[in-house]
């Protein structure tokens, strides 16, 4: 889509929004994840905010509140706010300095987990030969959101943070073992993959495991519809001498050279400049050529005047001669005599 209609952008909006309905497929389906934590995001916000007001809320009762306000991490109450007061944080039996160091580091942390993140997904598992509209966008969306997260942090409880920082760790290290283990064709995680499938091939001279199994039968069936990374796969495996196979296996074979079996291309002559083309054009071969074809013309027009000299003159004709001797596009009757400049 993006080849073919790569000076018309409205066009290439259109195709793109036939084709997810086509598939099925949402393109806000990656905001998922993000809605479904929002209710457990601001309930934990509600809470924890109650928990440092001294306010009982649902099932809480007073016990559980004091215990709630002397929960602390790292010296922090997990009901402490950056911006809270010296008073309000002392009632939590903390102090101001330790709430606002925790919770800066936390905040640094955050931002730094959700950039991190996002970076993984930009620059090693997006495929190198698509550029959709969108990619612009997202490079930026990745460095405004860890800006508006970090001034968003200090608003918020400690606890909440904790909740924040412990997802974004997780996500992060969610995201990198799927990147590792089923990169995105095209893109360069997949490259660093199939180079250390091709060394681990190298060294036992087997496929292992049921997922690289799995990822070599996927680059057999595509067969001439790879990619580039992958084409380097299958260079890699016929320089060990291996073939790959339809079950991702590899077996040891003949190696096929590149461009044996394709029919053998004609040669063209070598190309000459006008002045060679000249020279070469006046040979001896062609010389007498041109003198036979000379004199056969000039035996032929002998013969034909030695023809018409022959033929008797018939005295009873009349000038204008037969009408059926007459040659065709000529009037019948004596002709004009042609002017000299006509003639």
């Amino acid at each position: 889509i993006q080849e073919r209609y790569k000076n018309d952008k409205q066009r290439q909006s259109e195709e793109m929004m036939k084709l997810y309905k086509e598939t099925g497929t949402n393109p806000l389906s990656s905001c998922l994840p993000i809605l479904a934590q929002s209710p457990f995001f601001f309930a934990l916000y509600h809470v924890l905010s109650s928990i440092a007001s001294g306010k009982k809320i649902g099932a809480i009762d007073q016990q559980l509140l004091d215990s709630a306000r002397e929960a602390h991490i790292f010296g922090a109450p997990l009901a402490a706010k950056f911006m809270d007061s010296a008073a309000k944080v002392e009632s939590l039996n903390a102090s101001l300095t330790d709430v606002r160091i925790v919770t800066a580091l936390m905040i640094v942390l955050m931002s730094a987990s959700q950039f991190f993140t996002q970076r993984q997904l930009m620059t090693k598992n997006v495929d190198l030969t698509v550029k959709t509209p969108y990619m612009q966008q997202q490079k930026m969306l990745m460095y405004i959101f860890p800006v508006i997260f970090a001034v968003m942090g200090v608003n918020f409880p400690v606890g909440v943070l904790v909740y924040w920082l412990t997802t974004n760790v997780w996500t992060m290290g969610q995201q990198m073992y799927v990147i590792n283990q089923n990169p995105t064709p095209g893109s360069k995680a997949q490259d660093a993959y199939l180079q250390r499938v091709l060394k681990r091939v190298e060294s036992s001279g087997q496929v292992r495991g049921r997922t690289q199994r799995r990822t070599v039968k996927a680059i057999v069936a595509k067969g001439p519809d790879r990619n580039d990374i992958e084409r380097k796969f299958i260079t890699g495996l016929s320089k060990l001498g291996l073939v790959a196979q339809e079950d991702g296996t590899v077996k040891k074979g003949e190696v096929v050279p590149e461009g044996e079996g394709s029919a053998h291309k004609r040669q063209q002559p070598k190309r000459q400049t006008k002045a060679k083309r000249q020279t070469t054009g006046h040979t001896p071969a062609s010389s007498s050529a041109k003198g036979e074809s000379a004199a056969d013309s000039k035996t032929s027009l002998e013969k034909r005047d030695a023809s018409q000299d022959d033929k008797p003159t018939s005295a009873g004709k009349s000038a204008s001669g037969s009408s059926r001797q007459a040659k065709s596009g000529q009037r019948k009757g004596p002709q004009r005599p042609k002017h000299p400049s006509k003639k």
